[in-house]
């Protein structure tokens, strides 16, 4: 019999996270007689979430403190209080704990939902030192194999994981992208194919995490640029950072040209619906990402965002997301976002009609919710 009690944690996700609660726990809340708890990082609970839809905070403070350690107690004190039938762990650190409640009882069951190469980001991001680097990335890989043998099943966000990781088993595991999930009554624009033309502003867009891997300052490079032969462009960044030396860097770039650059958040996390919000308003989103190990070989979440809002984009060049963009006439490349060639980008944006067939069906979450219900159904 398939569960009716369900537990969703992570502990760095904010509790109005678009995958956990947004994606898989209102998916979830949608069918009579369940009860979704989702767990995670301080933020509001949703004013327009489902009455069967919970959120209980394991984190306040900051990444890097002795809230995260405590974050573990709570986390077990929710198991007890809310006694799970599935829980689906979206964190590696709460492996250990799911494991030891699944051990203590039955009809428990998890899901593990792997968001990222866990062990080749702590390898090659250089967050950690060289030795703490080697030791961390082989004590979370030890927990993901571990903890995989025993879990019901395994999700995985990328495609390119069930190649990457040695304990994704092709019979226990399924791709749920992160394919975009309208919020509640959003009624969807058409996308407008022709962009302004001067004087008319082009607004440009960087949203998500702000990094430097993520292309941030490339994205700053790319609009002074850009603004030589399009003088009315002007770049917004929305989005956390976690770095505080790279959002120190961030606000001195901001402060230095006012009328060019706007930030939304950077020391705090922004909504989600916020985001969307600035995507309508936007007309030219900038994916500057660098190639690294850990990113090159996923698709960004804000491909299927931008997609979905018939957003055009500009991408560098990497050929996965060249070819999902080009199947729906949504992006440009370029080819160096630092140094873009500004004429020649300006005038293959005058003349291309984005999206000549429309907004794309294939880059929302419905094909993937009903891979999701198909595993939670063969729970039991």
């Amino acid at each position: 019999m398939p569960p009716t009690t369900f537990l969703l944690a992570s502990v760095l996700k904010p509790l109005d996270d678009t995958r956990m609660f947004g994606k898989f726990g209102r998916t979830l809340a949608e069918r009579p007689g369940v009860q979704v708890h989702v767990a995670g990082r301080r933020a509001p609970h949703p004013p327009d979430a489902p009455a069967n839809l919970h959120t209980h905070e394991l984190l306040a403070g900051s990444r890097l403190s002795w809230h995260r350690l405590a974050a573990q107690w709570r986390y077990w004190r929710l198991l007890q209080r809310v006694q799970p039938q599935l829980v689906v762990v979206h964190a590696p650190e709460l492996l250990p704990l799911t494991l030891l409640w699944c051990s203590q009882g039955r009809n428990r069951h998890y899901i593990y939902d792997v968001r990222e190469n866990y062990a080749l980001n702590i390898l090659t991001q250089q967050v950690y030192p060289r030795v703490l680097r080697q030791l961390l990335a082989r004590l979370v890989r030890g927990i993901e194999t571990a903890a995989a043998r025993r879990a019901t099943a395994l999700v995985l966000a990328e495609r390119s994981y069930a190649e990457e990781l040695p304990f994704a088993e092709p019979t226990r595991t399924v791709v749920l992208e992160n394919k975009y999930q309208p919020p509640p009554g959003e009624l969807l624009p058409a996308p407008t194919h022709i962009l302004p033309l001067p004087p008319a502003p082009l607004e440009l867009l960087y949203s998500g995490t702000i990094s430097e891997l993520n292309g941030v300052f490339d994205a700053i490079a790319f609009t002074h640029a850009f603004r030589r032969v399009w003088p009315t462009a002007r770049l917004t960044i929305i989005g956390f950072c976690h770095q505080p030396e790279v959002l120190h860097r961030l606000q001195q770039a901001m402060a230095a040209a006012p009328d060019a650059l706007t930030l939304i958040g950077g020391d705090r996390l922004v909504p989600h619906r916020e985001v969307v919000r600035v995507i309508g308003q936007s007309h030219l989103g900038l994916l500057p990402y660098r190639p690294h190990p850990s990113t090159w070989r996923c698709l960004p979440t804000k491909l299927f965002e931008y997609a979905a809002q018939g957003l055009p984009m500009l991408l560098p060049n990497n050929a996965l997301w060249l070819t999902a963009a080009h199947a729906y006439g949504a992006a440009l490349p370029c080819p160096d976002f630092a140094q873009p060639p500004a004429e020649q980008l300006a005038e293959a944006l005058r003349r291309t009609r984005f999206y000549p067939k429309g907004i794309p069906k294939e880059v929302f979450w419905a094909t993937e919710a009903a891979k999701w219900w198909a595993v939670v159904d063969a729970t039991g």
